[in-house]
């Protein structure tokens, strides 16, 4: 059973290719967020981040005018494919390997976005204790178990799309982020961190 966004992407790259330019502007006011979320996890720069942004999109308008998009209903998922190997090209352009970041596009520490229950001013001090250790132990992750991490708790990708962005099957990318959590707890152990 198809859902509405996949309908919806599906017309829309329809009427792209049949020349009604505004269902490329939906298409990319639909999905931008999550595309420029998943170019900014991966270059660390904001600057950066629009340049790969824009080249992704112009990729993805180049192969819809030559008639190579034939996945129908997989429309986001191959938009960050695309994107994924730009940001591949990049990091072998400039001979570093890339890093997960964890923070949002303008720069804000995507910690901040946890919810906790109570808002008095002892639980927000504990609250930002818990996110600046919790920080900590992310970034003390194999960058492969931080990357599944961050997409699928702070992207909230599924993780059959973190397995088509990374080029891994969906057992490795589920593999990864069991023993990313496996580490964290491990790190809390022998840290003696608590939450």
């Amino acid at each position: 059973m198809q859902t509405n966004q996949t309908i919806n992407d599906q017309e829309l790259v329809k009427a792209y290719q049949r020349g009604n330019e505004q269902a490329l502007t939906t298409l990319v006011q639909m999905h931008k967020q999550r595309v420029f979320s998943a170019i900014y996890m991966f270059v660390r720069d904001r600057y950066i981040a629009e340049d790969l942004f824009q080249e992704t999109f112009i990729k993805v308008v180049d192969k819809l005018r030559q008639g190579q998009y034939h996945e129908e209903g997989k429309f986001l998922p191959w938009v960050l494919r695309i994107a994924n190997n730009l940001c591949i090209d990049y990091y072998r352009k400039v001979k570093r390997t890339p890093k997960v970041k964890v923070t949002t596009a303008d720069g804000t520490d995507i910690f901040k976005y946890i919810k906790f229950e109570g808002d008095n001013a002892q639980d927000a001090i504990v609250r930002k204790e818990a996110y600046v250790r919790v920080r900590k132990l992310v970034d003390m992750l194999p960058e492969e178990q931080k990357e599944v991490i961050v997409l699928r708790h702070y992207a909230d990708l599924s993780f059959k799309e973190i397995a088509e962005l990374t080029g891994v099957s969906i057992n490795t990318a589920l593999g990864r982020m069991r023993y990313g959590l496996i580490n964290i707890r491990r790190l809390m152990e022998e840290k003696k961190i608590a939450l």
